[in-house]
């Protein structure tokens, strides 16, 4: 049997990929739009589907997934609360994960943010885009090799960020609950308090646990930050309190802020917004504040090495399926109920 996989969220710049690396000969129908309610019939046909962030997989379209044949529900992503998986299991559907790709991806482009809010190239460059080719006292900045930058979480991601900014001869602090060995040899361990007390730049690089660490970047935690210093988050968007950042920023506790995601990002990712549409009052407020603040549309795993880890990954998962019943990136589904 050849695996009929509709794969969602496909941009036109990942095509050739897709083809390249379909090494299984996968029968593959690649749509650009993400999965949605309204769209959900473009998997009649199918065996399995291929999601990213962002798509619908509720239990109104398992639901129909199940009506049309499918069995596979697999993501080409980490996080996977996209996918209803008690529904999954309702239906007898087989679901499975990418675990990890790429690190530099992510961590080079904390960098990129935290650099273009330090050095002020965005603000710069915005001027000279309108002929103002004045020098200000607003581009003044420090040298990041005289900074402090704390680093919370130093998983693979965060450790990768870390060595960046050390061979930038920057000082690299770190929080973890979990400190390897290899994280020890390039930073410097302490409390979130001093951390936060110390550095000139945080970012943050830690998972999102859902009732524990919800908005966690709150009025406590930037009060206990240093004065004027830099945030950056291209972790998950639910670890931010937005109003508790904007009024950090309006009264200049922050210097600046950069982000890559949001909570509730499907509602603002992928759109365009403009008279009729609007966005969250406090996001457009955050927006607004550009270029001290800096947004990217959930781009960071946006590169060609971690597309190739996505896909490559997401294959051999079908192919170990196929082949052997399972594959070691299946999640774990809750108990069947039957209603």
């Amino acid at each position: 049997m050849t695996l009929k996989v509709a794969c969602y969220g496909v941009r036109k710049n990942e095509v050739p990929f897709f083809h390249q690396l379909n090494k299984y000969h996968f029968k593959l129908k690649l749509i650009e739009e993400l999965l949605t309610h309204e769209n959900i019939e473009t998997a009649k046909g199918m065996n399995a589907v291929l999601l990213r962030a962002n798509c619908t997989a509720d239990r109104i379209n398992i639901e129909k997934f199940y009506e049309y044949g499918v069995k596979y529900i697999f993501t080409r992503t980490v996080g996977y609360n996209h996918i209803d998986l008690q529904a999954a299991a309702n239906f007898g559907m087989y679901v499975a994960r990418v675990p990890s790709y790429s690190p530099n991806a992510i961590a080079e482009l904390a960098l990129s943010l935290a650099l273009s809010l330090l050095r002020h190239t965005a603000y710069t460059t915005a001027k000279t885009a309108n002929g103002d080719f004045t020098v200000d006292p607003f581009m003044f900045s420090k040298e990041v090799r005289n900074c402090k930058v704390g680093i919370i979480g130093t998983g693979r991601i965060g450790l990768t960020e870390a060595k960046l900014f050390k061979g930038l001869g920057a000082t690299v602090l770190g929080y973890d609950i979990f400190q390897s060995d290899e994280a020890k040899k390039l930073v410097t361990f302490m409390e979130m308090e001093d951390l936060l007390k110390q550095s000139d730049i945080v970012s943050l690089h830690i998972p999102y646990f859902p009732g524990k660490n919800d908005k966690m970047v709150n009025d406590a935690f930037l009060s206990k930050m240093k004065d004027g210093a830099i945030l950056i988050n291209t972790a998950r968007g639910e670890l931010q309190d937005n109003r508790a950042i904007l009024k950090a920023l309006k009264t200049n506790k922050l210097e600046a802020f950069a982000t890559d995601v949001f909570a509730h990002e499907k509602d603002i990712f992928n759109h365009k917004f403009n008279g009729t549409k609007k966005l969250d009052p406090t996001v457009q407020a955050l927006i607004d504040l550009y270029p001290r603040v800096l947004v990217t549309p959930h781009i960071g795993s946006n590169t060609d090495e971690a597309l190739r880890n996505m896909i490559e990954t997401s294959f051999d998962n079908f192919y170990d399926v196929l082949t052997k019943g399972s594959t070691i990136n299946a999640i774990p589904l809750p108990e069947k109920i039957i209603k």
